[in-house]
């Protein structure tokens, strides 16, 4: 169970300057201290659980979770999170952790013939391919890859589109956010002062800017989800597990 005082801590109340807000948040704000509106933990603590519950209940199923956040302050929590469930839930959650490239779901079978793309390139350069080439178009290869991994190594190995898209820092994705409700995939946002409740499906109303706020959130989620699939295996939950071992 969530504690009020580790939200507390972690900063998730912090809300962003009232002259930023967006008035659709007013139900989830407690007030407001020196121009900054604070977000009601009482309501985040709620959401918050009922989030474990449901993205682990997703993942029990098989079904794909995309997380997306491009800014510098999620990018980094985004892959570790996505690769740290991926422990218990083998290619359940895929992640894009820098710029949302245009028709990443609304055109995905163009998507897929560049991801195609980037695991030939990948075999190509573990079997020492690129060595066999001449250096200029090696270096182009090797270029063409790290540009592809970067932007798609997060969903190299989605083969079909989500069930689920976490959004973090909506302002920054509303491009996912509009792709998303095209196609009527849901989407679960974690909603700052300055976010409009109306275009998530889902939501956790919480600090997005924090490294600290996003790390508690993310690393809540991650153990929701061990614990979640575990139990569903008939295996003891132990929270000191070592990650990196399979059970």
């Amino acid at each position: 169970m969530v504690k009020l005082m580790q939200l507390f801590k972690a900063g998730l109340h912090l809300g962003h300057h009232k002259r930023q807000w967006n008035p659709k948040m007013a139900s989830f704000l407690y007030g407001e201290r020196n121009g900054i509106h604070i977000l009601d933990l009482l309501q985040t603590a709620v959401y918050l659980e009922n989030t474990c519950r449901f993205i682990g209940k997703i993942l029990k199923r098989k079904k794909k979770v995309l997380l997306v956040g491009t800014k510098r302050e999620a990018a980094e929590l985004v892959a570790t999170t996505a690769q740290r469930c991926n422990i218990r839930a083998p290619q359940g959650v895929h992640y894009v952790n820098h710029r949302w490239l245009g028709g990443m779901l609304t055109n995905w079978s163009t998507m897929k013939l560049c991801i195609a793309k980037l695991k030939q390139l990948d075999v190509r350069e573990r079997t020492g391919d690129f060595l066999q080439l001449p250096k200029k178009e090696a270096a182009m290869c090797t270029k063409q890859r790290s540009r592809l991994q970067k932007y798609l190594g997060g969903v190299k190995n989605m083969d079909h589109l989500p069930h689920l898209v976490m959004i973090i820092g909506q302002p920054d994705e509303l491009n996912a956010v509009y792709e998303c409700r095209k196609l009527k995939i849901k989407n679960l946002t974690l909603l700052d002062s300055d976010c409009d409740p109306d275009l998530a499906d889902f939501f956790i109303p919480s600090n997005d800017d924090s490294v600290e706020a996003l790390d508690f959130i993310l690393n809540t989620i991650t153990l929701a989800v061990r614990r979640e699939i575990l139990m569903a295996n008939d295996i003891p939950y132990n929270p000191f597990r070592n990650e990196s071992t399979p059970v």
